[in-house]
């Protein structure tokens, strides 16, 4: 008799997003603003290793977040020239944008990929204020104090608003972002109504103020209820906050998961130390992977494993 191997025993994907909507240029001189930079800092993270590139857009004038489709041309073909990279393409935008606006990127690209939070929650970033600089924008501490009385908002209709129109009509799969446990199960809600089908690839969030902490028996927590409820139709990845992205995707990796790194999750590399590029939190979480006895997923492995429809089928 014999057994099926399975391709992605002892592979883990790593994934980098790259600048987010989170931080703020006062905050890193590396954190990448302009298309110019993101696209160098996403092709030099691919060739480091990461498979898929999580993707949001800044305005090249102050480093806001932005999700202008314009601004997301000037920097997605020239990824796609130079990587084989998945492009995953963010509907979270910033918490402070309407759901209109945050599709409205990922819905003009087509991407294999895309973000998609599991629920309303409170994100609260006014936290960073409590430690004093001279901001370079006024824009950014007037956005961090702003997550102080907002939320972000995904309903139950805005998920399957997004589901019909860039899953079904773009043709564009999920890295489904739970930020605590109810949030699986309404992703399991999701798929038993139908609306999710295929192998789901999950990305547990925890240390963002409002979801989950970053507790390593949360992990453990999150992992036993999507067993429950997604049996082993599923792939989970970690991302964590700050200081706990390290320690955090590292007990993923080790469990059988898969990883997530960048600028938009963490500012540094090592205790005190600002990264100075995506690629070097690439770099090193490959260094604990293969101290592990571990192998980095190809982007046409992490394709293979979570069946998406191919770099040729997207529309930039």
């Amino acid at each position: 008799m014999t057994t099926k191997t399975d391709p992605m025993r002892n592979k883990v994907i790593i994934t980098c997003a790259v600048t987010g909507s989170v931080h703020t240029p006062t905050m890193s001189p590396y954190l990448p603003v302009t298309p110019d930079e993101i696209a160098a800092e996403a092709i030099a993270a691919a060739k480091a290793g990461a498979a898929i590139l999580h993707l949001h857009a800044r305005d090249p004038k102050d480093g806001r977040p932005s999700a202008d489709p314009a601004v997301f041309r000037q920097f997605l073909p020239r990824i796609r020239q130079a990587t084989d990279a998945v492009v995953n393409i963010s509907t979270g935008g910033s918490s402070l944008m309407a759901l209109e606006a945050r599709l409205a990127p990922a819905l003009d690209a087509g991407p294999e990929m895309a973000s998609f939070n599991m629920g309303s929650m409170n994100f609260a970033l006014f936290p960073a204020l409590d430690k004093p600089m001279e901001w370079k924008h006024a824009w950014e501490p007037q956005l961090l104090e702003a997550t102080r009385g907002t939320i972000f908002k995904n309903t139950f209709e805005d998920m399957e608003f997004i589901l019909d129109r860039l899953g079904r009509g773009c043709g564009t799969r999920f890295e489904f972002e739970c930020y605590d446990v109810g949030h699986l199960y309404s992703l399991a809600h999701l798929r038993d109504r139908g609306l999710v089908s295929g192998r789901l690839f999950i990305q547990f969030v925890f240390g963002v103020l409002g979801g989950i902490g970053a507790d390593p028996e949360n992990l453990t927590h999150m992992k036993r209820i999507a067993d429950k409820l997604f049996g082993t139709d599923y792939s989970f990845s970690v991302l964590a906050a700050g200081r706990h992205q390290m320690p955090m995707i590292t007990m993923s990796a080790a469990m059988g998961g898969h990883v997530r790194v960048g600028l938009e999750d963490s500012l540094y590399s090592g205790r005190g130390r600002l990264a100075r590029s995506n690629a070097e939190q690439v770099e090193r979480i490959r260094t604990v992977l293969d101290a592990l006895s571990l192998e980095v997923a190809t982007p046409a492995e992490a394709r293979a494993h979570l069946g998406l429809k191919g770099a040729d089928a997207v529309a930039f």
